[in-house]
């Protein structure tokens, strides 16, 4: 049932022009909202002004952005509503120091990524207040640029305010997505949304990775399917000792949905072939650092992240 808002944003803005972001902007464009898209390579914003980004797959859509800019610094200039984070995670960090100059009352930067305490790091430069997490539940691959298929969509996304003052908005924003054609549900439950999502990326994203695999390849192969099931459980372990709430029906769901798996690439492994730098640190990477934490052992976590290093450029 739909939850109704005093908060009615009409200015958006996306950082980041991958795949991700494209197409959060698009569905916006196309819901008649103002979007603003930014990202650091010219030559892939310019088509999202015209002839407008391009999804196919099980989404189709065309439509074009309102302005595009290669400088974060421009949108401070005449601030949206809410600002959509959608680049890698290992961009946080500077991305988060240069929105610091954004936070003001209702304004709203939403972390719209993979990987573990994304948020916390915009938090951490821009206050908890100004601050959202969403679990996006598709896939999609790049054809070029403003040009994306989305390869699969499991309706709906969720979305929760970092700080209970900022619940109104998070549901107004989740509203908007929603009419848009991006049915997003409000949640007080997205730390554990984000490890039940992680834990499935971290069975699979770094064994296609290094193996060069697509899913369901990684599927039909006996002892990388083994290696999926160790991770999982490894995850799971992890996970519970750290007192996230997982559900006890997980490991059957992540096992039924992962089988269901297409011949699609995962983001990790198109970063790869693209010589670019991976969010292992935020997948794996963090299962690692939870499992230190609470005195569980991660070998199969650690020696994954580490071969998945070993292949990114230098």
């Amino acid at each position: 049932m739909k939850e109704e808002s005093n908060y009615k944003p009409k200015r958006f803005a996306v950082i980041g022009a991958g795949p991700v972001g494209g197409i959060v902007a698009a569905f916006l464009s196309r819901g008649g909202y103002e979007v603003t898209l930014c990202d650091v390579i010219p030559s892939l914003i310019e088509p999202a002004l015209d002839p407008g980004i391009i999804i196919e797959g099980t989404d189709t859509l065309q439509a074009r952005v309102a302005r595009i800019t290669t400088h974060v610094d421009e949108l401070l200039d005449d601030p949206p509503d809410v600002i959509f984070v959608t680049v890698k995670a290992t961009a946080l960090p500077l991305i988060a120091s240069a929105l610091e100059g954004f936070v003001a009352e209702g304004r709203y930067v939403i972390s719209w990524q993979n990987g573990i305490d994304t948020e916390q790091v915009l938090a951490e430069h821009l206050g908890a207040k100004s601050v959202m997490r969403a679990v996006v539940n598709f896939g999609c691959v790049p054809l070029g640029p403003a040009h994306f298929r989305i390869a699969f969509h499991h309706r709906p996304h969720y979305l929760q305010e970092l700080d209970p003052q900022s619940r109104d908005a998070s549901i107004g924003i989740c509203n908007v997505l929603t009419a848009c054609g991006l049915d997003t549900s409000h949640t007080d439950q997205i730390t554990n949304m984000v490890w039940r999502k992680t834990l499935m990326n971290s069975s699979m994203n770094p064994l296609c990775a290094v193996t060069g695999r697509t899913m369901v390849e990684l599927i039909l192969d006996p002892i990388l399917f083994n290696l999926v099931d160790a991770l999982i459980k490894e995850g799971v372990a992890v996970a519970r000792a750290n007192e996230f709430a997982l559900g006890s029906d997980f490991y059957p769901y992540c096992i039924n949905y992962i089988k269901g798996a297409g011949n699609h690439k995962p983001s990790m492994l198109q970063d790869i072939e693209a010589g670019r730098r991976t969010e292992i640190d935020y997948i794996n990477g963090k299962v690692v650092e939870y499992g230190l934490q609470a005195g569980v052992p991660t070998p199969y976590n650690t020696m994954i992240r580490g071969l998945v290093k070993a292949l990114e450029p230098k």
